[in-house]
């Protein structure tokens, strides 16, 4: 317990000095965007991962999130960072809603059904432009030309996320979570109001992943229907972090968020340059044989199966021939 603490402190106080250190707004952009997925794939982990409802549309509510802060600005004429304050609340309050009528499903089921209300908002958000902007968007003025102020709220979000998520799997909601997880008739018949922990796990869960599209509304100064409320590059990702970090594990997420988006960007980047451009395209490949081989090897995500790789390495490690230098 005491390892881990120590393990715990010492990422924080990296990540702390990270932007002191490393000056490049480059990689300081890269960290925040890593820091915002780490909110993102924790929070459809609590849903999925512990609660076991395997949703396909938390872009409902980082869009959601990210549109509240937009319209603070467009529609209300006030900060968008307002939209810091209200964009949680307004994606949960969407959340219990949506899982009133989702939860009736079980399985996947209910993942089609994430889908389908998924498509309902991001069409919402592109016909209703007298409010939206439709596929125009809504741009907005930066408020700071640095990045560390971004990127250390990005970094309070994240560890507040992260903190949030493990004070609720210790207390007796969690185990409530999990117990419907693993059997939900069983978790039923022990008296357990499934619907009730099922819709406090989607409220939390809404509600930081709310949080994140406000934040990114206000970083990124620009959002529209085909970003935000996208099911491939929102939705999917949220579940590919999941799987590649650890599904039902605390550090799983955090873990393939920055994964995730260091291999997006590497590739991207032809690898800084010193590869063709044609690499730039191979991004979406290399994620695919990533999942292939998770799946495939470590069912339970890197930080699942850290045992089980330690072990394999530990094996090899003692199984390698030793060899002796001649003498003179």
């Amino acid at each position: 317990m005491k390892a881990i603490r120590w393990h715990v402190a010492a990422i924080v106080a990296a990540s702390l000095l990270f932007p002191l250190i490393v000056r490049s707004d480059y990689y300081q952009h890269v960290i925040i965007l890593a820091l915002i997925w780490v909110v993102i794939g924790s929070s459809w982990n609590l849903l999925a991962g512990f609660t076991g409802q395997v949703s396909f549309g938390h872009a409902i509510f980082f869009g959601l999130g990210a549109y509240t802060a937009g319209l603070c600005a467009t529609k209300l004429g006030i900060s968008a960072w307002w939209g810091m304050a209200f964009g949680g609340p307004v994606a949960s309050l969407l959340g219990f809603v949506i899982g009133w009528i989702c939860f009736r499903l079980r399985g996947p089921y209910f993942a089609l059904a994430t889908i389908a209300v998924g498509e309902i908002f991001r069409l919402l958000a592109v016909v209703w432009r007298s409010f939206t902007g439709g596929m125009q968007g809504i741009l907005l003025m930066q408020t700071f030309r640095s990045k560390l102020p971004y990127y250390y709220l990005a970094l309070f979000i994240a560890l507040g996320c992260i903190w949030a998520i493990h004070a609720v799997m210790r207390s007796k909601w969690g185990y409530y979570f999990i117990a419907i997880r693993e059997d939900q008739d069983a978790a039923e018949s022990m008296g357990v109001n499934a619907f009730r922990y099922k819709s406090l796990s989607l409220i939390i869960s809404s509600f930081f992943t709310g949080l994140a599209g406000a934040f990114y509304m206000n970083y990124m100064a620009f959002i529209d229907p085909e970003v935000v409320f996208s099911l491939h590059h929102i939705s999917i990702m949220a579940i590919l972090v999941g799987i590649i970090g650890g599904v039902g594990t605390l550090w799983g997420p955090p873990l393939g968020a920055f994964i995730m988006v260091l291999l997006q960007e590497t590739f991207r980047s032809s690898f800084f340059g010193l590869a063709p451009r044609w690499v730039s395209e191979l991004h979406v490949l290399v994620f695919g044989l990533l999942v292939i081989f998770v799946i495939l090897f470590m069912a339970n995500g890197i930080v699942g199966d850290w045992n089980k790789i330690r072990r394999l390495w530990s094996s090899k490690a003692a199984s390698a021939p030793v060899s002796i230098g001649k003498g003179p």
